[in-house]
């Protein structure tokens, strides 16, 4: 299983195949994503631990445990950790492209660049 460490916390690739891709990620408390979109991928998320902050293109919304969102292509989202306990979700991929290259990232608390293949989130 591929299993990537971040600043923001973990992510694990729990199945793959042509056309999907499915990851357990968790964030630390206080912790987020860069804001990001995808060209080639849409992603569902469904939360089964803690509290997610969800930003979908202009709509920000929390989603609570055995709750789930929806990120279309192109839609510009961060994930974010609002609470006391490490936020934990399944991430599920959808798309004809899944490399972690298919990433452009707006703002960055981590100050990672968008040219920076490989690193997701």
């Amino acid at each position: 299983m591929e299993r990537g460490e971040r600043p923001w916390g973990t992510y694990t690739v729990l199945d793959e195949n042509t056309g999907y891709k499915i990851k357990r990620i968790e964030v630390i408390p206080g912790q987020r994503l860069s804001l990001q979109k995808h060209h080639h991928r849409s992603e569902h998320w469904i939360v089964v631990s803690g509290t997610a902050k969800v930003t979908c293109n202009d709509d920000v919304r929390t989603i609570n445990v055995n709750e789930s969102t929806f990120i279309p292509i192109g839609a510009t989202h961060r994930l974010e950790n609002p609470g006391v306990i490490p936020l934990v979700i399944i991430e599920v991929q959808s798309g004809e492209y899944l490399g972690e290259d298919d990433i452009i990232r707006f703002q960055d608390d981590y100050h990672r660049v968008e040219s920076e293949a490989g690193q997701p989130g």
